[in-house]
Formats: structure tokens, C-alpha cells, sequence
């Protein structure tokens, strides 16, 4: 049975917050928020809140996880019982797993592991509140957090999701708009290098709309990662 199709693009073109489709929700970032961690920081894009924490390089404990050229990158993403409206199991579940090996992927491209041989570097996230676009939050908050941590980087990477609703594509979709809408499309790139480091697609879309949705994502990712800077600069400063 097709999922009936909820209203939320208004006559005049915006969404149920008020949005236009090309606009993000307001985005909060603060590093060095932990200070038991090598690297810290804090991610809100309207309601959804992510906290990343970064350890090491650090030998590990396991002698078989060390590479003898290169440091190996572990990404723990995890849900809060309390980040949902229904309170979720502690357990790291089937999607948990799968969306860190996912961030991992994210982030590898532009590290310099070879710097750091027999090493592993621990970067824990948790969705303190989810309200849509949790992936590219996390992928931020990660990148930010490694860049706080002061492990080589080619460049700092940001994400974003575009969705599809009611036809129209939508910048940086939140849960209502993710549980009703046609597609989701999570990006997350490193645009001062011009590399793409995730793309996955939800649904369905055109070769057209593909296009748009990417381009619509760059550009904001670009302010994303801007914003990145801002927070480390903002450590700093006096």
C-alpha cells in the first residue's frame, strides 16, 4: 500500500518550519567541550545534537588491530536512549554498526594515517537528539573533533542531506520531512580539495534532480565547513 502523502510544502513554497527548500536549519558548533578527550566537539543543525570525542593516536591494547605502516581509524556511532521520542535500546543496533562503518569511510580519504604507524585513532559519537540528518551531523561532528584532536588532515569534511518532498527537493531534511518524503540523498565533502567522501541515495530521483540535489548540497557544505573553521578559530581567541 502506497504511503499517503503528507503536505509539507506550502502555496507559497515553504516548508513546515518555515524554511525555504534551500536553506539549512540553524547550525551551532563548539570543540574542546570534553576534556577528558585528545579532541571534542559539539553539533547541532536545528534539533538534532551530536557530540563527537576523538582518542589518540594511542597504541592500542590488541596488538592485532595495528598496521605496520599506518594508524587505523575506529568510529563508534551511537543513539542515546533518550535522543528519540521513543525510548531506544542502549544496544548498539543493525543500523548503529552499519552508519559507523559508514562515517569511517567518510573521514579516511582525507586523513594521513602513514604518520602515525601502529597506531589506532578512537572517535566516539553520540546522538544526544535526533531530529533527521543524524549521518552527515556525525560526519561533521567527527571531522571536527579529529581537526580538534590535531591529527593530519588533507581538509576538513562537512555533510548535509537533501531530500524530496512533495516533488520539491529540500536542503538538510529534519525527521518529519526524512518519514514523509519520496528520497534522501546524504552527501558529505572535503571542498577545499573538491572531493566527494559519501553519497548514498533513499528513493528515487532523475538524473536531473540528482544534479540539483548535489549542487545544492556543495554549496551548502561549503558554508558547513566554513562554519568548522570558525569553531576552531574560536578555541583561540581571546
Amino acid at each position: 500500500m502506497a504511503k499517503a502523502q503528507v503536505q509539507l510544502i506550502s502555496e507559497e513554497g515553504l516548508r513546515h518550519d518555515g524554511r525555504r527548500p534551500d536553506e539549512l536549519r540553524p547550525i551551532r558548533m563548539k570543540v574542546g567541550v570534553l576534556s577528558n578527550a585528545d579532541g571534542s566537539a559539539l553539533v547541532e543543525f536545528g534539533k538534532t545534537r551530536v557530540i563527537a570525542a576523538v582518542y589518540g593516536p594511542r597504541e592500542p591494547i590488541q596488538k592485532y588491530m595495528v598496521l605496520p605502516d599506518r594508524a587505523v581509524l575506529r568510529v563508534r556511532y551511537h543513539m542515546a536512549p533518550f535522543s528519540t521520542s521513543e525510548r531506544k535500546s542502549p544496544a548498539p543496533s543493525r543500523r548503529e554498526i552499519e552508519l559507523s562503518k559508514v562515517i569511517r569511510e567518510s573521514l579516511e580519504p582525507v586523513l594521513l594515517p602513514e604518520y602515525f604507524p601502529r597506531t589506532t585513532i578512537d572517535v566516539f559519537i553520540e546522538v544526544l537528539q535526533a531530529d533527521g540528518g543524524t549521518r552527515t551531523a556525525s560526519v561533521t561532528a567527527a571531522s571536527l573533533a579529529l581537526a580538534d584532536a590535531g591529527i593530519p588532515m588533507k581538509a576538513l569534511v562537512g555533510g548535509v542531506a537533501v531530500g524530496k518532498v512533495n516533488g520539491v527537493l529540500v536542503l538538510d531534511v529534519d525527521e518529519v520531512e526524512d518519514s514523509a518524503g519520496e528520497a534522501d540523498l546524504p552527501i558529505a565533502a572535503a571542498p577545499d580539495i573538491g572531493l566527494i567522501t559519501l553519497f548514498q541515495l533513499n528513493g528515487v530521483l532523475t538524473r536531473d534532480e540528482i544534479r540539483a540535489a548535489v549542487n545544492m548540497a556543495l554549496k551548502a557544505i561549503e558554508y558547513i565547513v566554513e562554519k568548522e573553521k570558525e569553531a576552531l578559530k574560536a578555541k583561540y581567541e581571546f
